[in-house]
């Protein structure tokens, strides 16, 4: 069964990312399809969406799983750098 966790962060705002929307089944389906329409990077970690689908929509990720969204911040700096690359 897929599965799957939005995050949004912005550091004037918040503490820590948000959680904006999670689930399984059809409900990740419609979150995957939602990123491929806006061409929002997907990342994939089994272990990271199943502890976020633990947190409440609207809910800051807990200091516990920060080591776990640093690779993903890493991970999506390196997209934005490539994407930028290919456009000049």
């Amino acid at each position: 069964m897929k599965k799957a966790a939005a995050l949004a962060y912005n550091q004037a705002l918040h503490n820590a990312p948000k959680v904006l929307a999670s689930g399984k089944g059809a409900i990740a389906q419609s979150i995957i399809s939602k990123a491929k329409e806006f061409n929002i990077p997907l990342f994939q970690n089994q272990v990271l969406v199943d502890s976020l689908l633990g947190l409440e929509v609207d809910e800051e990720v807990p200091s516990e799983l920060y080591s776990a969204l640093v690779e993903v911040f890493i991970w999506l700096n390196d997209c934005e750098k490539k994407a930028q690359l290919s456009r000049e």
